[in-house]
């Protein structure tokens, strides 16, 4: 969150010079706004959700795979756009004789750096989550995609509990020994004793 405030200040502020001198910008730099603007909005409303309400959807592991995996590949579409154009734009470096060109090239590497930095930090944790929670699910647990990833960090994972089987050979422990009673013999206090018969 924090590298994306820092993109969205140089790039608005590179937007801001280079449509004041030059009545146009880059399209990376607009790119790089587009992408902090929502990963800022997106990424802490999870947060602040999965903390205040527990089975929110959007503390899906699920959602969370499918929205970060679209999060980080902008990122990585405004890094890569960010390199392409200070690659072929400031051939030379950053050495200007104006400081204002000088200062939108380091301005133009920075978002690059920042940009390939975020990309980098969400695609970890994305890919982090997504191998745990298909190892989860091969173990047989489809609830996985379903729970939070804190009640995952927790141990609780809200799949299907299952109930531990006999071993066999084994009764269960309110039930005599010996079968059922004799018909003559089911009363509510049999104690596995022959009734003798009424005369």
């Amino acid at each position: 969150i924090i590298f994306s405030v820092i993109v969205l200040g140089l790039s608005a502020h590179l937007v801001y010079f280079t449509t004041t001198f030059f009545s146009a910008y880059f399209t990376y730099s607009a790119m790089a706004i587009a992408t902090a603007v929502l990963t800022i909005m997106t990424a802490p409303a999870m947060l602040v959700i999965d903390m205040l309400r527990k089975g929110a959807f959007t503390s899906m592991v699920l959602i969370e795979v499918a929205w970060l995996g679209v999060l980080w590949v902008l990122w990585l579409t405004s890094a890569a756009l960010a390199a392409n154009a200070n690659t072929f734009t400031f051939i030379s470096g950053c050495d200007y004789v104006f400081p204002e060109l000088a200062g939108a090239c380091k301005e133009g590497n920075a978002i690059e750096a920042f940009s390939f930095l975020c990309w980098l930090i969400l695609m970890g944790y994305w890919g982090t989550l997504l191998v745990f929670a298909l190892m989860a699910a091969q173990r047989g647990n489809g609830g996985v995609w379903n729970a939070s990833v804190a009640a995952i960090a927790e141990g609780n994972n809200n799949g299907p509990s299952e109930k531990p089987e006999s071993a066999p050979g084994m009764m269960a422990a309110n039930q005599p020994t010996g079968g059922s009673a004799p018909p003559d013999q089911q009363t509510s206090g049999w104690m596995g004793q022959q009734r003798q018969p009424q005369v």
